[in-house]
């Protein structure tokens, strides 16, 4: 009876990996169990620390809204594209984001950098980050919704506070006056306090043409470029390709 309202009382404080290895043990046979009293304890502490962190995790990549199910231990480092084994290594341990630094993936449609950049995402959500992943032209979007409706700062805030914002597809089209306005204030609240990764099929070189108006131009590249890890992918044959003739086989 103790034991059944002990378990029932772990439950009520959702202890729930406590609970259930207090389950585990009371239901096992005695006489297997060798352990002494810090060792069980022991276990049943570790399984709740792991379940809760389970939890977390699935919580963090639910909130990062990534747009492709990638894991950075699944890259393909034979298809040629330029891809380095090193850069990605290094980046797979987010130093670079515990330091704010930016991450830009660059190479023409098709060659994964919609993948590398949330593979990049789901290991610093492993690793205890928060992230959110955008496509930039419905991000600008948003925000253009946003100030008609007066949640202009709100989306400011919520875009400032990701430790990891991915911006994707930028450069698909000019930008207006507005847009690459409301982009240097995305870009000013994230400068030197979180990290940024953009992904874009211009190289880097034509980002200051596209944004427009110099000031705003040297302003916003000042604070992306800067500090960014750099991954230009190249080749001819995309991973689209690539996985439509695995499917084929």
């Amino acid at each position: 009876m103790v034991n059944e309202e002990t378990y029932k009382k772990l439950i009520d404080m959702k202890l729930y990996g406590l609970a259930r290895t207090f389950k585990d043990y009371m239901d096992g046979p005695v006489h297997k169990d060798a352990l002494t009293f810090e060792e069980r304890f022991g276990a049943m502490v570790d399984r709740e620390w792991t379940e809760r962190e389970t939890r977390r995790l699935k919580l963090r990549l639910s909130k990062s809204k990534l747009r492709e199910q990638a894991c950075i231990e699944d890259i393909d480092y034979k298809h040629p594209r330029g891809l380095d084994r090193s850069v990605m290594q290094r980046l797979a341990s987010c130093q670079w984001v515990r330091e704010r630094e930016n991450v830009i993936i660059t190479g023409t449609s098709g060659l994964g950098k919609t993948w590398l950049a949330c593979a990049l995402v789901q290991k610093a959500c492993r690793d205890g980050h928060t992230a959110l992943y955008t496509r930039a032209p419905r991000l600008l979007e948003e925000i253009y919704v946003a100030r008609g409706v007066g949640a202009y700062g709100k989306i400011l805030d919520r875009l400032a506070r990701p430790d990891v914002l991915v911006l994707d597809d930028f450069g698909l089209s000019p930008l207006s006056d507005a847009e690459r306005r409301d982009l240097l204030e995305v870009v000013e609240a994230r400068h030197g306090r979180r990290s940024t990764i953009v992904a874009s099929q211009l190289e880097v070189k034509h980002w200051h043409d596209l944004i427009g108006e110099p000031t705003v131009a040297d302003a916003i590249l000042d604070r992306l470029v800067s500090s960014a890890h750099r991954i230009e992918l190249k080749g001819k044959e995309t991973m689209r390709k690539k996985k439509t003739k695995a499917t084929e086989k």
